[in-house]
């Protein structure tokens, strides 16, 4: 990529990638009056799967690996990336995603789900490196960032989300297994220096299998290892089952099968068959003979019993299955898509506060609320959650009017911690030791193992660790809120940590004292959970510094407790090398959105995430290149954005309402109001004062033809690569608007 200064903004997948057609001509027609390159990028799930297989595609159905082009920028200063929710493919998208795809021509392999030959397992090799986390672990070559804006605190108090009241005798709990899990079994090393680590299993006979022949790592680095032993894990579920029918609540698995890509399905399988347990037990050769998986999920089993002769037989044993069980928590009650359908439809960090936030219901069978046994196998942040729940339980529901916020300095630079486990996890196939081992022979770490049992080792590098408690340090001393590490010294990993953390902070000690008191504490995740809830009740902040994972599941908890979502939060991620990552908040790429589009023509995605993000993209470009305008494009966009909320603009959830497009709409003209009403630069005023007038003269004429159009089926011309030429019509169905914004 050139260096050439620019932003590029990220083409991603589903609710968000429909909204940038509508989006980013706006953004592209602004930014170039004030000198600024926007370009893009297709970093989606499909323009990932074309740009693996270019042998096999004609000339021009081929795109070049985007996501591998911006991995290389993100280690430049130059890099300013503006990076979009995009699909952390489970299998049964990334098969999904090809299916399409084929059907649009691109001669694609099928995914081979049990590779035989050479060809297949290099092609399957290719799918392993676009499924799951892909795109996050290569473009954040920095530490996070993330809080909610100071306007949409502001508005949550003014106006606040529903919240579910919560009962002092609620039967929602947290089960997790608290021994023979990753949590339990976890072993740390720090490397001393340099060097190449191989991993490998010794089997009962001797023989020696080498699991992954290199792994380079670099001095000071953290290599942790651990194992989750599957037939305690079978004990543990069968004794969750028996428990939600005996409390009379919903069953339900919370996992992160999308993320974790090589763990997580497979423990989502060994949920399935659990729940089954009878049923694979009579019916399990035969389903496993058929290619029908319980790590695809319940629904894909059910999806391909037509294909055997009795299916129908096995099909009735498991609806009896579920109806001699503890009711199963639903993902969609009235289509009947249960917890334990799809692998990536209940994912953690996204159902367990949405179940907080709802009075710890999640939806039955019958549509109606219940309290939930939330099951949560590995325990090495379950307990985060079960702090929440009792303290609602003992307290009643948070109040948005009055709470304060517990903004996140996340360590994930350079795939830290378990996100970056995806290449170092393995399915155990024999029983052994499985051993990580230097280039001089020696063990490191190991682990005795069983058939079956998930082992997995991660990385975290020295020089994130000392930009995570650098950036800690800056925040808490420009916040003058306590910023907390969340680590516990029970935990292998945790303990290495500490240390570090400890040392490092004294790198600070004179920006420490200057802090007048700065209050940095560490605490275990449970504490700290406590801790900060306490504050948070008392309407104060405070930072809560985590790992990897801890991250991702803070980032959505807090901000859906405080704001009712967490698509609204500001997430900056300073690269390491001096560029700027701007995400545009959590809250997934929303496919319930472009259901909802296909159905009726109308988005319900708020794009307030990417006003945020967009405005923080320019502040960085001009301080990076002197570009004074874009500073006032940064300037007008906040104070437009504020104006957005006040007059309360966001997208509804009904037909007839604002959605997606007319906010953009709306945003372009309180946008295009500030800039020419601006007096930093009187050329840039004069330029957007056509624009503003125009736009204010037709406001009713805009909404009017954004509002026609929705109620009725539209075709865009496929789901992971949708048509340009039919979304860009769906998205921009404004003529009034089009042409205004053309005369930029």
């Amino acid at each position: 990529m050139s260096t050439e200064s620019k932003i590029v903004y990220t083409h991603t997948d589903e609710a968000p990638l429909l909204a940038t057609y509508s989006f980013l001509p706006i953004v592209s027609a602004y930014a170039a009056k004030a000198g600024v390159a926007v370009e893009t990028r297709d970093i989606s799930l499909a323009g990932r799967i074309i740009a693996s297989f270019p042998e096999r595609l004609t000339e021009e159905q081929r795109l070049p690996d985007a996501l591998a082009e911006l991995g290389q920028w993100a280690l430049e200063p130059e890099a300013n990336i503006i990076k979009l929710p995009n699909v952390s493919a489970s299998i049964p998208q990334l098969k999904a995603a090809v299916t399409e795809l084929q059907g649009h021509g691109y001669a694609l392999p099928d995914y081979p789900e049990n590779p035989q030959t050479d060809e297949e397992r290099e092609v399957r090799a290719r799918y392993d490196k676009v499924k799951g986390s892909a795109v996050n672990p290569v473009l954040r070559q920095g530490n996070s960032d993330r809080r909610a804006p100071a306007a949409v605190k502001n508005y949550a108090r003014k106006h606040p989300h529903s919240m579910g009241a919560w009962s002092a005798d609620s039967k929602t709990n947290v089960a997790t297994m608290g021994e023979h899990d990753f949590r339990a079994n976890e072993k740390s090393v720090v490397l001393e220096s340099e060097d190449t680590l191989r991993i490998e299993l010794e089997a009962g006979d001797g023989t020696v299998t080498v699991l992954k022949e290199s792994l380079p790592v670099q001095q000071g680095e953290v290599v942790d290892a651990t194992v989750l032993q599957v037939a305690h894990l079978h004990a543990f579920l069968r004794n969750a089952i028996a428990r939600a029918k005996a409390e009379g609540v919903l069953f339900s698995v919370h996992l992160k099968a999308t993320m974790m890509k090589v763990s997580d399905p497979i423990v989502f399988g060994h949920v399935v068959r659990a729940f089954f347990d009878d049923v694979f037990a009579r019916y399990g050769d035969q389903l496993a003979q058929a290619g029908l998986s319980p790590n695809d999920g319940l629904g894909g089993i059910l999806g391909g019993l037509d294909r055997l002769d009795n299916g129908a037989e096995i099909k009735a044993a498991f609806e009896q299955a579920i109806a001699d069980g503890p009711a199963l928590a639903m993902v969609d009650s009235d289509r009947g898509i249960t917890n334990l359908h799809v692998p990536s439809d209940v994912i953690v960090d996204a159902s367990m506060p949405a179940m907080i936030r709802t009075s710890g219901h999640m939806w039955g069978p019958d549509g109606q609320e219940h309290d939930t046994l939330a099951v949560i196998p590995d325990s090495s942040y379950a307990g985060v959650y079960q702090t929440v729940i009792d303290d609602c339980r003992a307290h009643g529901a948070f109040d948005p009017t009055t709470m304060g916020s517990v903004p996140n300095v996340g360590l994930m630079a350079q795939a830290a911690e378990e996100y970056g486990s995806h290449d170092k996890t393995f399915e155990i196939p024999t029983a052994g030791t499985v051993r990580v081992v230097n280039a001089a022979g020696d063990v490191l770490l190991e682990h005795d193992v069983e058939a079956g049992d998930i082992w997995r080792a991660c990385q975290t590098k020295d020089v994130p660790i000392r930009d995570w408690v650098k950036l800690a340090v800056t925040r808490a001393r420009a916040t003058g809120a306590p910023a907390v590490f969340w680590l516990d010294e029970s935990r292998a990993h945790d303990r290495t940590l500490i240390s570090k953390v400890t040392a490092y902070l004294q790198d600070h000690a004179e920006l420490i004292e200057e802090g007048e008191g700065l209050d940095i504490k560490i605490l275990s995740p449970e504490l700290a959970t406590a801790y900060s809830l306490e504050r948070l009740r008392r309407g104060e902040d405070t930072i809560s510094v985590t790992g990897n994972v801890l991250r991702d599941y803070n980032t959505d908890l807090f901000p859906i407790l405080e704001l009712g979502t967490s698509a609204k939060m500001l997430s900056v991620v300073p690269l390491i090398a001096g560029g700027g990552l701007f995400e545009t908040g959590a809250g997934g790429s929303a496919p319930k959105h472009v259901q909802q589009l296909v159905k009726e023509n109308y988005l319900r995605w708020d794009s307030l995430g990417e006003f945020f993000a967009l405005a923080a993209s320019f502040e960085h470009f001009a301080q990076a290149t002197g570009n004074a305008r874009a500073q006032v494009l940064a300037d007008t966009l906040d104070r437009a954005t504020e104006t957005f909320l006040e007059e309360d603009r966001s997208p509804g959830r009904r037909l007839g309402t604002t959605d997606n497009r007319g906010s953009h709409f709306y945003l372009a003209l309180y946008w295009a109001e500030e800039l020419a009403g601006q007096t930093d630069d009187t050329e840039l005023a004069a330029a957007f004062s056509g624009l503003a007038k125009t736009l204010r003269d037709n406001e009713k004429t805009i909404a009017e033809e954004l509002l026609a159009v929705q109620g009725n089926p539209v075709d865009i011309g496929g789901y992971y690569r949708p048509d340009e030429d039919k979304v860009n019509a769906v998205m921009r169905p404004s003529k009034t608007l089009n042409e205004a914004l053309a005369t930029l």
